[in-house]
């Protein structure tokens, strides 16, 4: 198994699509003190570290439990010393987001062992809880029906987040893709051929994505107290209109950008130029960088670097941004839209992080 990460989309657009940032750009974009809110920092990194320092960047590093047997993955107990080591050598640059573990679904003990852990994350500072797409798409019960987020034994869970002011993390079903016939030129066919195990189109008898989504809109109208921050755009990156429509809705979830910033350069400009405007305090910025150990951390550092001086470029400027397959013109959102997207929403979202 495999995530969906920044790089993979790099990947499929044949590129970064840009460089890294202009000494005069590097002083506008530190101004916001911009926080990355989503990343997966898997070993401690000197270099991802001093790039941090160079871009005066804050960072949320999400844990995963996905396969234990992905060479990619650990069990969550290692996953999340490494996650904290990291966050205690940061100097307050890295907030934790934690974990449970849903292959432990059928357990009969599994929500307050989840609720151990996480509590346990939380005394050690974790700012969030992530629930992942393996809910949805991947996990089933005793009887072999699949487990959708809003299922009765994660509502313990849902409230003792609640309880602690923190804030649920919901990467919850897949781009269209996932459910669509094959297409050699979607953007992400790649991915779903790499990884058949997320292909739902051939998974026979696995749920739609509006199942999916419905849930997870389930649990948002049930837990009022919750804060959730739907991830990649809330899966609903083909569909701005159910974007929009469920931000009315609920008052208490907002998106992130990550990986996801193809699918607004796509959208007519004065289109996607409304959308911040009315949605400012519910976006959220974030890349997806990943560093697995092994990698090359030197170019994992000048693409991640590059990916945020292009999403800086069409976010602030009105400059023409060329992405593989992608032509479009910057925003040029005015500064206290993008303070917002890029720090104030973050600090109001995921409330411990300073």
């Amino acid at each position: 198994m495999a995530v969906m990460t920044a790089a993979t989309m790099r990947g499929q657009q044949g590129g970064t699509g840009g460089k890294g940032f202009s000494e005069t750009e590097l002083q506008q974009f530190k101004a916001v003190r911009p926080i990355d809110s989503h990343t997966h920092i898997y070993r401690y990194t000197p270099a991802y570290f001093a790039l941090l320092q160079k871009l005066d960047m804050h960072t949320l590093d999400i844990m995963v439990v996905s396969d234990n047997a992905d060479p990619e993955r650990k069990v969550l107990s290692q996953e999340s010393a490494d996650v904290f080591e990291l966050v205690n050598k940061s100097g307050h640059r890295v907030y934790a987001c934690t974990t449970f573990d849903p292959y432990l679904f059928n357990q009969p003990d599994f929500a307050a062992k989840a609720i151990t852990g996480i509590d346990h994350a939380f005394d050690e500072g974790a700012v969030a809880v992530k629930i992942w797409k393996n809910v949805g798409m991947e996990i089933k019960d005793a009887k072999g029906k699949y487990v959708l987020p809003d299922d009765a034994a994660f509502a313990p869970i849902y409230a003792d987040i609640a309880n602690h002011h923190r804030t649920l993390i919901m990467h919850i079903a897949d781009p269209d893709t996932a459910w669509l016939p094959p297409d050699p030129h979607a953007s992400d066919a790649s991915y779903f051929i790499q990884h058949p195990e997320w292909y739902m189109y051939r998974i026979s008898g696995s749920p739609s994505k509006d199942q999916i989504l419905n849930a997870r809109d389930h649990v948002i109208q049930m837990n009022p107290n919750l804060k959730v921050v739907g991830a990649h755009l809330g899966s609903m990156e083909g569909e701005f209109p159910r974007i929009a429509a469920t931000l009315d809705r609920y008052p208490n979830f907002a998106i992130d950008l990550t990986a996801r910033m193809p699918y607004i350069m796509k959208l007519p400009r004065a289109e996607a130029i409304a959308f911040f405007t009315k949605y400012q305090d519910r976006l959220i910025y974030g890349t997806d960088d990943t560093y697995y150990p092994g990698a090359d951390a030197q170019r994992l550092v000048r693409e991640a670097e590059d990916t945020y001086a292009r999403d800086w470029r069409f976010l602030s400027t009105d400059s023409a941004i060329i992405f593989r397959n992608i032509q479009a013109q910057g925003l040029a959102l005015p500064p206290e839209i993008l303070r917002k997207v890029y720090h104030d929403n973050a600090i109001r979202w995921y409330s411990e992080m300073r």
